[in-house]
């Protein structure tokens, strides 16, 4: 299944003020970079993909996220989640996510 184009379409307009961007086809999906790494994602799944501080997994996945998996049984390495769509059908949600993965980006220097 391809990434959720209406999803990607809402990455893109919270990126647009961000200053420039780049989108890259990986791993089924659509990822978005910031300075050449990776931010988010509109995953192959249909969900978005979030990069986070690994310190703070269970406060994310206590308010709906999920880990994130490479194929159906391997997990991704620590800082990475995935938001099922049906959590992102509130925009603030969607603010939500991408501010907390702005936020860990920041920390990546």
């Amino acid at each position: 299944m391809p990434y959720d184009q209406e999803l990607a379409e809402r990455l893109r307009a919270v990126l647009a003020g961000r200053g420039p961007f780049t989108e890259k086809k990986m791993f089924g999906g659509l990822c978005f970079l910031v300075g050449g790494k990776m931010v988010f994602a509109a995953s192959h799944t249909g969900d978005l993909l979030v990069r986070v501080d690994p310190a703070k997994f269970d406060e994310y996945t206590g308010r709906g996220a999920e880990e994130a998996m490479m194929g159906r049984d391997r997990p991704m390495s620590p800082g990475w989640l995935t938001v099922p769509i049906s959590r992102l059908e509130n925009e603030s949600e969607l603010l939500f996510w991408t501010g907390v993965a702005f936020d860990f980006h920041a920390t990546l220097g």
